[in-house]
């Protein structure tokens, strides 16, 4: 008796035959079913067949492997996504796992908050739909492993970010986080309640921890993607001789990070605004290189270190934040950007984008988070209608 197998893996197929055992001048094969799908019911005694009937088997049996091999070759031409053909769902895979998988775009959430507003969402899926072969992570604070989110949760963001096949949402554990780095120890040591900028100061150290673990590109949760960065190993640059730390890309393990997190530990102060994040990258790149000012829209190089310039995340610069929530006569093109960061910190004010306003950051939705923005209006049209008490 004989049976032919499918053995599935996240990337692979494969055509596997069960082993055979003889037994005196009579064959018998024992059927082994891999990764259980379905299981077809083995004859005890198969009949005697011709060699050119054995022959004739196999023949049909490669052929129905090569064709079933070219559909699902050709299905993850179309796709473009590795993701979108991964026989896991999302929600069976872990933090390490996604991560594993290399160079992830990561962002984190590190209030309590559980529903992304529209310009986190935006962020997330503007990542998702630039960066369509690598894995999206969002963090949040406030989720936990008992929290149940799928896409029928009553939180609007979740169930659009979700639907993106390489978009992954996860609960962010930071004692998991730091183990094996300097931060633990300060972590450990701290007192959240007595620090002024706790929110600052956590997502400063769990950034450093996270890329220098797995690697990828970590972004602020207001920052919208319109390109790929070439780059493997960059810093940004907000100006002339100053490092941001809310965009920044390097492969695991890297020097520089690890750097970067003794000097969190050593130069810690909690009370500076700024101290652990931006200061902190332009301070350790300032050991490392002889920081000049940039001249046109080239980069700067330095250790192998890309330091790219203000035009490519900071077109408007921070003391111009609110251009972004005006009307243009004419919107700039942005040809030298890579993505655009909205300075949230900036806006005291909270504008938002408003469907209809004509902003330039209304544009910038319609264009790079499109469902994002989809979601926007529906809500609006939501609000607009009139509730039972203004029926008569």
């Amino acid at each position: 008796m004989l049976q032919t197998v499918w053995v599935s893996s996240p990337w692979s197929w494969a055509l596997q035959e069960s082993n055979c055992h003889r037994q005196g001048k009579k064959r018998s094969w024992k059927c082994r079913f891999v990764r259980t799908i379905i299981q077809h019911p083995c004859r005890r005694h198969a009949p005697k067949r011709s060699r050119k009937a054995r022959m004739l088997r196999k023949i049909q049996i490669c052929l129905c492997f090569c064709f079933v091999s070219g559909i699902l070759y050709e299905i993850s031409l179309l796709s473009s996504c590795v993701f979108s053909y991964l026989p896991m769902a999302q929600h069976y895979l872990t933090p390490e796992q996604v991560l594993n998988l290399g160079k992830s775009i990561i962002f984190l959430e590190t209030t309590e908050r559980l529903e992304p507003p529209p310009l986190v969402s935006c962020s997330v899926e503007s990542a998702a739909r630039i960066y369509q072969d690598r894995p999206i992570i969002l963090f949040m604070r406030g989720l936990t492993n008992e929290t149940a989110l799928d896409l029928n949760t009553s939180y609007a963001a979740f169930s659009l970010l979700s639907s993106m096949k390489n978009v992954f949402i996860f609960p962010l554990q930071m004692e998991t986080i730091f183990q094996e780095t300097p931060l633990l120890q300060w972590y450990n040591q701290v007192v959240p309640e007595q620090e002024k900028n706790w929110v600052h100061v956590s997502s400063d150290a769990s950034r450093l921890a996270l890329i220098w673990k797995y690697g990828g590109i970590y972004m602020d949760t207001d920052v919208i993607s319109i390109r790929p960065i070439p780059q493997e190993s960059f810093l940004a640059a907000q100006k002339s001789r100053f490092s941001s730390n809310g965009i920044f890309g390097f492969p695991a393990r890297h020097k520089f990070i690890w750097d970067c997190m003794e000097n969190f530990v050593l130069k810690y102060n909690g009370n500076i605004w700024g101290n652990q994040g931006p200061f902190l990258m332009t301070r350790m790149l300032k050991t490392l290189c002889n920081l000049t000012d940039f001249q046109g829209t080239e980069d700067h190089s330095c250790q192998n270190i890309s330091f790219l310039n203000p035009q490519r995340f900071y077109p408007i610069p921070y003391p111009a934040w609110s251009r972004y929530y005006q009307v243009w006569d004419k919107s700039p093109n942005f040809n030298h950007s890579y993505a655009l960061h909205l300075w949230n910190f900036m806006n005291r004010n909270r504008k938002v984008v408003v469907a209809g306003s004509n902003t330039l950051a209304e544009k910038l939705y319609k264009t790079y988070c499109p469902t994002t923005y989809e979601d926007l209006i529906q809500n609006a049209k939501r609000r607009d209608l009139p509730g039972p008490e203004d029926v008569e």
